[in-house]
């Protein structure tokens, strides 16, 4: 064969490959923007004709021409060019770290109890798949909480218990670290009252991968099994439109309710606002007036459809909280993952925020902590320290930053707070600094009416807690001072290992900024020298994501590599 003659063979072999490399099957996501069913497909199309002279007939094209054509139409990439690459759609929220405060100038802390844990797990579903969390994506206090404590219980009818323990930071030997521990009561099951419960879940396109929508369905039978006789479950899905998958069916009837869930399909747009406003309707049809009253919103939180704008979805959600329904959000999957708006829709909503990434997280929230999931002890939670200027230099907030209130916002009932479900706990961190010890902050020269800092007092702070009961009840009130007395030279092992999860969530958010040299073999070596019983086993994989995580910034503190936002 002549070489003009194989060359044209070969253009014409790349102008075939090039047409059918015009014909690929959509992607998984890609169904997210089809709302009617797909057409036909259509005839094979030839790529758009070549700018270039037409060859004269009976002559051959030019090699040299013959070449650049062909690159032309099969652009050649470096070897090991990944040709897909996803784009990362994640979104989360701005958050402005704590600094330290002097407690001459800023003497009251004020915040709203949060028992979101959804940051943990999905920091962990990064970690698994070698990347460090971008840094808004770590709040420090759902990294704590994810763990239970031994706090002691409430007594008689109190909705919850407060301790406090003081013992010295294990980063800063000049500060301490307050402890702030909430238990709340924490009834059985069996004497929950009827619960009425809406699953509301995102069925689009975008749910097909199989950590989304197929790992929700096998958690969701998990769940089944829990209902009782008394309780209703009603499921609304939506896509393109929202529609009832399952109208409110007795907790007796799991074969029916499995069947509903196992018929779950994906596809379609995300029309997220029409959803839950049906949502809210079915929850209202069966709505129990002395019962939990609870929508679970499950999806990935990518909204394209209808009312998309964050604001204007969490103000939906505040409008419809006022119906007496409760909306808790159960985030999914990666990529497009929004959760920035999970984590806020759920706060709106007087509901928690959790993100399953395993089937075994799926069991953690939707069995193991079944009643804390679906019951309220307490709402609106607020709390308020004190400090003494006295006896206390310096401190700083460990974590709640999006939950910070104003000083008033304390005895204002109107504004919204947190929730405590039964038998959640709840741990706040504060590293103080001492009256007489080193300070970070320089004394203001010209302050009026300084205080005497002995630092001989015995009152540290003074702690309230405000709230009010899950019956709606006008709000209460518990308060008692933070003594000196409390003080211990060491940790308990509970405090430890919160004290280790607090020093990681630091080192991930801020790059440990007030940590100083305590590095991440430091935190390890402290998290597992307080593993404790560990029934579960979260401890024990805490430490091996510590492993991971310093692994992780090793690799991102190389030369050349991007630095983690």
């Amino acid at each position: 064969m002549r070489p003009t003659t194989l060359r044209l063979s070969l253009l014409s072999l790349a102008l075939l490959l090039a047409a059918c490399s015009n014909y690929r099957p959509l992607p998984a996501d890609a169904s997210a923007e089809v709302a009617a069913p797909a057409a036909p497909p259509a005839p094979l199309a030839m790529p758009a004709p070549l700018a270039m002279p037409a060859p004269v007939a009976g002559k051959p094209m030019p090699a040299k021409q013959a070449e650049q054509a062909a690159r032309s139409i099969l652009p050649m990439s470096p070897p090991g060019t990944p040709q897909h690459v996803a784009e990362d759609r994640e979104r989360y929220q701005k958050i402005e770290r704590h600094g330290i405060l002097s407690v001459a100038d800023q003497p009251v802390s004020t915040f709203s109890i949060d028992v979101d844990t959804g940051s943990y797990s999905n920091l962990r579903r990064l970690l698994n798949q070698g990347r460090l969390p971008p840094r808004d994506a770590v709040r420090v206090e759902e990294l704590v909480n994810y763990f239970p404590y031994d706090y002691p219980r409430p007594q008689g009818n109190a909705p919850f218990a407060v301790t406090t323990e003081l013992a010295p930071t294990p980063w800063n030997p000049d500060t301490l670290l307050l402890r702030i521990g909430i238990q709340a009561a924490d009834p059985a099951k069996d004497s929950l009252p009827p619960a009425n419960l809406v699953l509301l879940i995102d069925v689009s396109g975008s749910m097909t991968a199989p950590e989304k929508l197929p790992l929700l369905k096998n958690a969701l039978k998990l769940f089944v099994q829990q209902l009782r006789a008394q309780d209703r479950l009603s499921i609304v899905t939506y896509a393109s439109g929202e529609a009832i998958a399952l109208p409110p069916t007795s907790g007796r009837e799991k074969a029916t309710i499995l069947a509903a869930i196992n018929s779950l399909q994906a596809g379609g747009a995300t029309a997220g606002a029409a959803g839950i406003q049906m949502a809210y309707q079915m929850a209202e049809q069966a709505f129990q007036p002395k019962g939990i009253n609870r929508i679970l919103l499950a999806t990935d939180g990518d909204f394209n459809v209808g009312i998309s704008n964050f604001d204007a979805l969490k103000n939906l959600v505040e409008e419809k909280r006022k119906s007496g329904v409760a909306l808790s959000a159960l985030g999914f999957g990666s990529g497009n993952y929004n959760e920035q708006l999970m984590e806020q829709i759920a706060d709106v909503g007087n509901g928690a925020y959790s993100y399953i990434d395993s089937l075994q997280e799926g069991q953690k929230v939707l069995v193991d902590e079944f009643t804390s999931t679906l019951a309220t002890v307490a709402s609106d939670v607020k709390i308020q320290l004190e400090f003494n200027p006295a006896t206390v230099k310096e401190y700083r907030q460990i974590g709640f930053e999006n939950r910070a209130l104003k000083r008033e916002d304390f005895n204002n009932d109107k504004v919204d707070a947190g929730e405590i479900g039964a038998g959640h706990r709840v741990t706040a961190l504060y590293e103080i600094t001492l009256a007489g010890k080193p300070g970070s902050l320089e004394p203001l020269r010209y302050r009026i009416n300084k205080p005497q800092l002995t630092g001989q007092d015995q009152e540290l702070g003074f702690l309230r807690l405000r709230y009010k009961s899950a019956q709606g009840e006008a709000s209460k009130e518990q308060s008692f001072p933070v003594l000196r007395t409390a003080i211990q030279p060491s940790m308990s092992e509970d405090f430890r290992f919160a004290a280790a999860v607090a020093a990681f969530g630091q080192r991930l958010s801020d790059g440990g900024k007030y940590l100083r040299d305590y590095d991440f073999a430091q935190i390890r070596n402290l998290a597992a020298g307080a593993r404790g019983e560990d029934r579960f086993g979260y401890r024990g994989e805490f430490v091996r994501m510590l492993g991971l995580a310093e692994s992780l910034a090793g690799q991102a503190n190389t030369p050349g590599s991007k630095p983690q936002e």
